[in-house]
């Protein structure tokens, strides 16, 4: 996962950086990575919570009642 790069530009108020602007290929593939970045800490919480239990498929299709 590689961190886009950006270059944006800053609106400020009343001398104070405020607002920034992106072009809006660098805030698509930023958001990409957050979304990616997300993933990976939610299967890395997963994985931490994991107690080794499965369910093979024919198991999980009987539970679900497929």
């Amino acid at each position: 996962m590689n961190s886009p790069t950006l270059h944006p530009s800053f609106i400020e108020k009343e001398g104070k950086r405020e607002y920034v602007v992106l072009p809006i290929e660098e805030f698509e593939q930023l958001q990409i990575f957050l979304e990616d970045a997300q993933d990976l800490f939610e299967l890395r919480l997963a994985k931490a919570e994991d107690d080794g239990e499965y369910l093979g498929l024919a198991e999980l299709k009987k539970e679900l009642g497929l």
